[in-house]
């Protein structure tokens, strides 16, 4: 089944009040039930405005969106979303943190609370529940980031370079630790990243985007079994297709 579909998708902007730029132009992707799908595109391209759209906070110049096979276009409130920074609130708890898109929705407070303990023991944060994000490193705020997202009763988990700010070593644990949950859980999710390892690591599907205006080059079916591997970075097929996406993405950097 079909969770996300956008259909000949386009977005331009005003500029100066004077003129109109495409960022975006027919973009045509779907994500499966249980999927993780992975946009790679030039920095600009539009991914984070795809994702804005996708969640309702602007209007599409054309095309359509469609959750479960319904039209949603401009609907809020409808997609979980994780964004590059943690955005965690200072004067909640981690665990206040945590269900709040549930409070959101209206969802019983007490059961929020249950999950969230149960679900912060499970990501290593036992013990952390009624602190406050400033005593957490940027791993672990990253960590209550993505439960507030899965908890969320939004089923599209939508996830914009969510460890692009961390460092190469706490990247390397939070891949390897987003790919355990998901594995145990399979949400559908879209996500954006820069890192090629990151997107054939997690993936089941990659779009390549060009520059502005912005389309799909290709889509690349990642060929690895699951559960992936920690050595599978090592393998000569993941550096063959390593390969492949770097040269396909300077070419389109590169305007070829």
């Amino acid at each position: 089944m079909t969770k996300l579909q956008l259909k000949n998708l386009s977005k331009s902007f005003p500029v100066q009040g004077k003129r109109e730029v495409r960022v975006l132009d027919g973009i045509d992707l779907h994500v499966k039930e249980g999927e993780f799908v992975t946009i790679l595109g030039p920095s600009g391209s539009g991914k984070t405005t795809l994702f804005h759209l996708i969640g309702g906070l602007i209007q599409p110049t054309s095309g359509a969106i469609c959750l479960d096979g319904r039209e949603v276009t401009g609907m809020k409130g409808l997609v979980s979303y994780m964004p590059q920074q943690a955005s965690l609130f200072p004067w909640r708890s981690v665990e206040e943190n945590v269900i709040m898109t549930r409070e959101i929705a209206g969802l019983p407070k007490h059961e929020s609370l249950r999950l969230a303990r149960e679900w912060l023991g499970k990501v290593g944060l036992q013990g952390y529940e009624r602190e406050f994000p400033g005593v957490l490193s940027g791993g672990m705020q990253q960590r209550v980031s993505f439960l507030r997202a899965l908890l969320s009763p939004q089923e599209l988990m939508c996830l914009d370079e969510p460890f692009g700010a961390l460092d190469a070593l706490t990247r390397e644990d939070m891949q390897r630790w987003l790919l355990n949950i998901w594995e145990r859980n399979k949400r559908s999710v879209l996500f954006i990243t820069h890192s090629l390892e990151e997107a054939l690591l997690l993936s089941d599907r990659i779009y390549v985007l060009s520059n502005k205006p912005t389309r799909i080059v290709r889509e690349v079916q990642v060929p690895f079994e699951r559960p992936r591997s920690e050595h599978l970075p090592e393998k000569p097929e993941f550096i063959r297709m390593r390969r492949e996406l770097y040269d396909l993405l300077k070419t389109v950097d590169s305007g070829g």
